[in-house]
């Protein structure tokens, strides 16, 4: 096409006198641009196979206040920006895909757990890990953050619009959010200050965008002092993960009592898990847990940088009694991933698992362990026999992938990169991978990123999506 319409250009640059001529061919292209046009676009359509994210919003949070390096050498760094909630509207075309942004504090000093979003998809309720830098010092560092306490509410459900709609001073150091599946109540894990006395979990009620009536529980067979990393809410009813890297286990709790008070009723017994365990996540059918070890100290203090390969276990629930007639939940499989897989994700078909593997990354650019890349583990999953099977861990050329989310379709998945390798590249992205097979050899299971990228605030590192 382009060639014909450099001949017709070339023609009507002539000096032949066909004045008549020309006017016609003039005429005839004004008729036919609309269709030309038209043609060019069509051949520009994506394929779905290729990429069709389905979803309504993606949500992702980012923290300003630090580089990537504070994990290794506790310098923050310059700030870029302020902290921000980030949301992509899924339903523009792709190549139109951008970030609307709403200041909203929080912090990636803890698991890339700080935000939930409600079963109607109308509120974002971010937690603040850690508060905001300190202004005055000249060079602060990492352990210069204050506690964090705050906790923000915002209504997402105009996308171009958001809004806050509650900020609530909540307990200190609040590591984990999750939401029960009617949206009526909200739990929150934290760092209680008060270690012989006060269990680190906090119930609020949830109603119209706003947060009440705090409860903490006892937590029965919980030994005061340890660290209550991250809490999941069953896909269905009000039974609650409870992730403990002190003594690296996994436990479940029914919560009982929504109203006024709150009481905590253990599930089964525990299950032990491997070392520095970071995300326990429910399948979708509520049948398994899955639980990610990074196997790095509990503050990654170190970045990291000696840590090895991560794992994925498997755990099935109420698989068995025991002698005593006690709920058993029996560990069916693990399987290995990249380095450090801080952040985990469950495809909504139960069928794949992804773990976000920060690597080396962290390291400040100019230190020879700097690697150059972090990555993403694919993992199957046999929902009938509880078996995980590692298809292959995928190199990515992004700083900290903190964490990933699928879309509907189970298809494609939303990554968070921190930062950039490359420091002519400002900001964070929300980068976009699909999951592929070969067509004459079915087994074989690949990730593959897309050229689907969307700019954010440094910092990115927790996301969520709204179906």
């Amino acid at each position: 096409m382009y060639r014909h319409c450099s001949t017709v250009a070339h023609f009507l640059k002539t000096d032949i006198t066909m004045p008549i001529l020309k006017i016609h061919v003039l005429k005839a292209l004004v008729f036919l641009t609309p269709f030309i046009i038209s043609i060019n676009l069509i051949s520009q359509e994506v394929p779905k196979a290729y990429f069709d994210f389905q979803g309504k919003y993606l949500v992702s949070v980012s923290d300003a206040d630090m580089v990537p390096s504070a994990y290794v050498d506790g310098g923050l760094g310059p700030i870029e920006g302020k902290d921000v909630l980030s949301i992509i509207d899924l339903a523009k075309n792709p190549n139109d895909y951008k970030a609307v942004e709403i200041e909203a504090s929080n912090s990636v000093t803890g698991p890339p757990s700080v935000l939930a979003i409600t079963p109607d998809g109308k509120y974002v309720i971010i937690i603040e890990t850690r508060g905001q830098r300190p202004i005055i010092k000249s060079n602060p560092q990492i352990g210069d953050l204050p506690e964090g306490y705050l906790i923000t509410v915002i209504d997402i459900s105009n996308a171009e619009k958001p809004s806050v709609k509650q900020k609530l001073k909540g307990f200190e150091h609040p590591t984990s959010i999750s939401i029960n599946s009617e949206g009526n109540l909200v739990a929150v894990a934290f760092k209680a200050k008060n270690t012989q006395n006060q269990s680190p979990l906090v119930f609020y009620s949830f109603d119209e965008g706003t947060l009440s009536n705090p409860r903490t529980p006892k937590i029965p067979n919980w030994k005061l002092g340890d660290n209550l990393r991250h809490i999941e809410f069953h896909p269905t009813d009000n039974t609650l993960a409870l992730l403990n890297p002190s003594d690296p286990s996994v436990s479940f709790v029914k919560v009982e009592g929504l109203d006024k008070t709150i009481s905590l009723v253990a599930w089964g017994l525990k299950v032990p898990v491997e070392k520095a365990p970071y995300i326990v996540k429910f399948t979708p059918n509520g049948k398994y847990v899955a639980v990610n070890a990074i196997y790095a100290d509990s503050d990654i203090r170190d970045g990291g940088l000696g840590a090895p390969f991560g794992s994925v276990t498997l755990i099935e629930l109420d698989s068995e009694k025991s002698k005593k007639g006690q709920v058993v939940h029996l560990l069916t499989s693990r399987t290995g991933t990249g380095v450090m897989p801080e952040g985990l994700t469950i495809s909504p078909n139960g069928n794949y698992i992804v773990t976000s593997n920060l690597e080396r990354s962290s390291t400040s650019i100019s230190d020879p362990k700097q690697g150059f890349f972090s990555s993403l583990t694919l993992i199957s999953v046999d929902q009938e026999k509880g078996l995980l099977k590692t298809q292959g861990t995928f190199a990515v050329d992004a700083i900290l992938p903190e964490a990933t989310i699928f879309d509907n379709s189970s298809k494609f998945i939303a990554m968070t990169a921190f930062d950039h390798f490359n420091p002519s590249k400002k900001g964070g992205s929300i980068l976009f991978w699909r999951i592929v097979t070969d067509h004459y050899n079915p087994d074989r299971i690949e990730l593959v990123r897309t050229n689907y990228e969307v700019p954010v605030t440094r910092g990115a590192h927790t996301i969520g999506i709204v179906r």
